[in-house]
């Protein structure tokens, strides 16, 4: 939306900052690349990445088709992957960025009628989380959040609580994640209103066996989904010390 665009620039211009406009798509990798192009020639390079493009196609999965389903993978989770790849090279060359990528609760802990919406936004946790762990070496962070605010996707679903939960509630997180000085990366948080929590996926110190079978799972059920000493693995490898440790 050019015209969108253009007055968010306006308006950090009118504050002393300074910006461009680029309307390419973030759908296609041509158009991913063409916006990181025109960040490298405004600006010289790419220190941050904030992936926030999104569409909404709700719809009841019974009734959900591809119709509803490609243009928000696309825009959301594909969309990422296309303007963080040429930006992730940049900063990969001269050892630093950080990477925010905007989540959402409808993927973390699901919403009706969000099927195609939330694989797309819990995609993007797992895309974090990588990146956290393939951009370590080089000064590289990237955390994810999950907004609660209102925007023009979102007004006509909150109604007047938005007004309790306008953007620049999420803003200073997002300031901080994208600051030199903040170390925290792989990392989710949720926001909105004045609240920032993080959120996190635990696991369950669980029951092991060696002869297990179905009967053993349905009768150790309690133990396998008790949240007593859960862990909070960073990365696979955390996860896997977990499973080496319970088979020794």
């Amino acid at each position: 939306d050019k015209g969108a665009a253009d007055k968010v620039v306006d308006e950090i211009k009118a504050l002393g900052g300074e910006a461009v406009a680029d309307t390419n798509s973030v759908a296609t990798a041509e158009g991913g690349e063409a916006i990181v192009q025109s960040a490298l020639d405004a600006f010289g390079t790419v220190d941050i990445v904030i992936n926030n493009a999104g569409i909404l196609r709700d719809k009841a999965f019974h009734n959900m088709d591809e119709s509803l389903v490609d243009p928000v993978f696309d825009v959301h989770l594909k969309g990422a992957f296309n303007v963080t790849g040429p930006a992730f090279r940049v900063m990969r060359e001269k050892g630093y960025g950080r990477i925010i990528s905007t989540s959402s609760a409808a993927g973390i802990f699901g919403n009706f009628g969000q099927a195609n919406y939330g694989a797309a936004k819990m995609g993007l946790v797992g895309f974090t989380r990588v990146l956290a762990v393939e951009g370590a070496r080089f000064n590289i962070a990237a955390n994810a959040i999950a907004p609660i605010a209102l925007t023009r996707m979102t007004e006509d679903l909150l109604g007047d609580l938005g007004q309790k939960l306008q953007p620049d509630y999420v803003a200073p997180l997002v300031t901080y994640l994208a600051h030199e000085s903040c170390d925290a990366t792989g990392r989710v948080f949720s926001v909105g209103g004045g609240r920032v929590a993080e959120v996190f996926i635990g696991e369950c110190q669980g029951f092991t066996d060696a002869n297990l079978s179905p009967e053993s799972v349905r009768d150790n059920w309690s133990t396998i989904c008790d949240r007593d000493g859960y862990a909070v693995p960073a990365q696979i490898a955390e996860e896997t010390k977990m499973f080496v440790d319970a088979l020794r």
